[in-house]
């Protein structure tokens, strides 16, 4: 699969002195969902705002779909819809007239046919005549997504696109994304909503204090640093782990009654294994669940060793 945005060696450091970002290099594919995640501070809008030429790099250069946002702004911009994180917008301006104007901007001509059909997705068109003013939050949320499909980009930024609004909004909007996608547009997103990330992305980028510290396919990441639980309800309670099964990494808790196995989410072989050894050794089990970590797990476990 081929590449539509291209970052090399990108910095960022600001008047104040604070270092954003630190030689950042990734490579976006195109008609994927690449999902960039970080706690706050850790970069993640520097480097959007960047690709979408609202902040100036310190050093670097990005290129989008083959333009330079600097030398080829114009034409880079135009591939460009970006989901921002505050909701700004024209308080007294109606709804159709804003995602139109939107349109415009881009010098694009008017398409009508498409407006609607945004505003329909998003759940506006009933109030596409309302002023912003009106709008509750949700909706003004909503409509920051229709601004930037207004000139049909094939690459889509959202930048935390769910906080803060209500399920249903999130529902949509991820049915909406689906949607793009099958059709081709390139969507990159940041949120705090890790599950939603594990969920839509084919790709994950984690950065911290404005460094990349991986960038991996989703299922190679969750089978590399992801980890599974093997919980035993056992039939007889022990006071102790058997020294016949020192060797595997278990706990005992429940007054002795439960028995968990920790082990690799990549050597799940493992198991028939560790349950012939509880056979050999006496032991037997009413129950067993399994549980595997979320992406959200390993998420904090790489920020927290990135420390």
């Amino acid at each position: 699969m081929e590449d539509i945005i291209g970052i090399s060696a990108v910095s960022k450091t600001y008047a104040s002195g604070l270092v954003a970002l630190r030689k950042i290099d990734l490579a976006i594919r195109r008609g994927e969902i690449f999902a960039l995640l970080g706690p706050n501070g850790a970069g993640k809008t520097t480097l959007i705002n960047i690709v979408c030429g609202i902040v100036r790099s310190s050093s670097g250069s990005v290129l989008v779909d083959g333009y330079d946002i600097v030398r080829d702004w114009r034409k880079a911009r135009a591939l460009i819809g970006l989901v921002p994180q505050e909701l700004t917008t024209d308080a007294f301006e109606s709804v159709w007239n804003t995602v139109s104007f939107t349109r415009g901007l881009f010098g694009m001509r008017a398409k009508p046919a498409h407006i609607e059909r945004v505003l329909r997705a998003l759940s506006l068109w009933e109030r596409r005549d309302s002023r912003i003013m009106t709008l509750s939050g949700g909706m003004k949320r909503r409509l920051l997504i229709a601004k930037a499909l207004a000139h049909e980009p094939r690459i889509l930024f959202l930048d935390e696109p769910t906080a803060g609004v209500d399920v249903d909004l999130r529902h949509e909007m991820w049915q909406l994304v689906s949607r793009m996608r099958a059709e081709g547009v390139t969507v990159i997103l940041t949120t705090h909503y890790i599950e939603e990330a594990e969920e839509m992305a084919d790709r994950v980028g984690v950065i911290n204090k404005g460094e990349l510290v991986l960038v991996k396919d989703k299922a190679d990441l969750m089978r590399e640093f992801g980890s599974k639980r093997l919980s035993l309800r056992l039939l007889r309670p022990l006071t102790q782990v058997p020294e016949a099964l020192a060797g595997w990494h278990l706990e005992l808790s429940g007054d002795g009654g439960e028995l968990t196995l920790l082990y690799d989410a990549r050597h799940e072989g493992g198991v028939g294994v560790f349950l012939e050894a509880l056979r050999r050794a006496g032991i037997e089990f009413t129950d067993l669940v399994t549980t595997e970590s979320s992406l959200e797990d390993i998420f904090v476990t790489l920020v927290r060793q990135a420390r």
